[in-house]
């Protein structure tokens, strides 16, 4: 098994390139869609996050407020570190039981947007950043995902930097480029991917 840790900054373009290498054959492990799950109603995720930031954060139906709650975390760095602390340890071991369940030969993608800045890279056998240049993050927030200025660059200034993904990239992957560029690219990796799993492999 090789366990690649993929990350990169809010709107650098993640997800497609998750999505490309599951075509690939990769085994994806989406910390967010994960974090999402740890704090559905009902779960004792909600309940610990209701209980540091209050009923608030709750919508009508009883789910998490993910807009207002971001907006009370992202603009403080000390209550998002409070809401790491609820969240991360569940999203970390049903990571691990995910990772556990895939076959020993996979090519296992982690996608975890804040690797960087949690200092997980060691966790990972390596590290592959998406990297794209601030201004095309800033235009896709806001143009794609219909942010506001302000608030997209909130979130990226939340983020750590672009040389700090960099310093513990292994592989990057540059999606300042149109899509067949980009598939080619991710084509590439994935062959690299490959390459190291059977490397690994118990001979």
């Amino acid at each position: 098994m090789l366990k690649v840790g993929l990350t990169g900054g809010i709107g650098a373009g993640k997800s497609e390139v998750s999505r490309l290498l599951v075509e690939h054959g990769g085994v994806l492990i989406d910390a967010d869609r994960i974090a999402r799950e740890v704090v559905a109603p009902g779960t004792p995720g909600l309940a610990a996050v209701v209980e540091a930031f209050g009923p608030d954060v709750l919508a009508a139906d009883g789910s998490l407020d993910r807009p207002r709650l971001g907006s009370i975390v992202f603009a403080d760095p000390e209550k998002l570190a409070a809401l790491n602390s609820v969240v991360h340890p569940l999203v970390g071991a049903r990571s691990r039981e995910l990772e556990n369940a895939a076959p020993a030969d996979a090519v296992v993608v982690h996608d975890v947007p804040l690797l960087a800045e949690n200092g997980l890279a060691p966790l990972y056998d390596l590290v592959v950043v998406v990297d794209a240049a601030p201004e095309t993050q800033l235009d896709r927030l806001t143009r794609l995902r219909g942010m506001t200025e302000e608030d997209a660059r909130a979130r990226m200034a939340a983020q750590a930097t672009r040389e700090k993904r960099l310093e513990i990239a292994d592989i990057v992957i540059d999606n300042d480029v149109p899509l067949d560029v980009l598939r080619r690219r991710v084509a590439e990796v994935w062959a690299e991917l490959v390459r190291r799993a059977r490397e690994s492999a118990p001979s």
